[in-house]
């Protein structure tokens, strides 16, 4: 196995723990919120997006190791580079959102409409973060087969949690007048 495949296995592991961190912090914040009155959401499709997180870093690291992809430089480089991008969004959003960030939809508008950060332009800046990342990460090393599927079956998942999510959220007169007229995830677009 050459150094560049076990250095993509090791970003692999990597974008994993990552998420095992963020479950923790959405924890911490979920327990915080439930102890001000704030209750989950029911959505029984969440672990299918769970599942996706898993499979598209399984998958990937799969079809580059068993069927001998190329690495490409410059695709890697640009991928790489939305990659950065997109774990740089992320973060800001978790730092933004502060104590109402979570993984799981909470009905939190009653704690207050988070305005700042890149809400500021979008509603959805999380989502767009974790959708270039998952899409960005089979292909730095080439994983056509995975980026596809997985754009897929991101798309058919994020469809139905934006749905569930805004339901909640534009039911509160709050968050319709702060937020309802900015776009779901580009500035200026759609």
């Amino acid at each position: 196995m050459s150094q560049s495949v076990i250095a993509y296995l090791i970003l692999l592991v990597f974008v994993g723990v990552v998420r095992l961190i963020e479950l923790r912090i959405s924890a911490r914040n979920q327990r915080g919120m439930a102890e001000k009155g704030v209750s989950r959401v029911s959505e029984p499709r969440y672990r299918w997006m769970v599942a996706l997180h898993i499979a598209v870093l399984i998958s990937a690291g799969l079809e580059v190791v068993f069927l001998h992809r190329p690495l490409i430089r410059p695709l890697a480089a640009v991928c790489l580079a939305v990659l950065a991008f997109s774990i740089i969004l992320r973060w800001w959003v978790i730092r933004t959102l502060a104590s109402h960030w979570n993984v799981q939809v909470m009905a939190s508008t009653s704690l207050g409409v988070v305005t700042s950060g890149p809400y500021r332009w979008v509603r959805h800046p999380n989502y767009l973060a974790v959708f270039l990342e998952l899409l960005a990460i089979p292909l730095i090393y080439s994983a056509w087969i995975t980026a596809i599927w997985g754009t897929l079956a991101h798309i058919l998942i994020l469809r139905w949690r934006i749905h569930v999510e805004e339901e909640m959220l534009m039911a509160s007169p709050q968050y319709r007048a702060a937020m309802g007229s900015k776009p779901r995830f580009l500035p200026g677009l759609f």
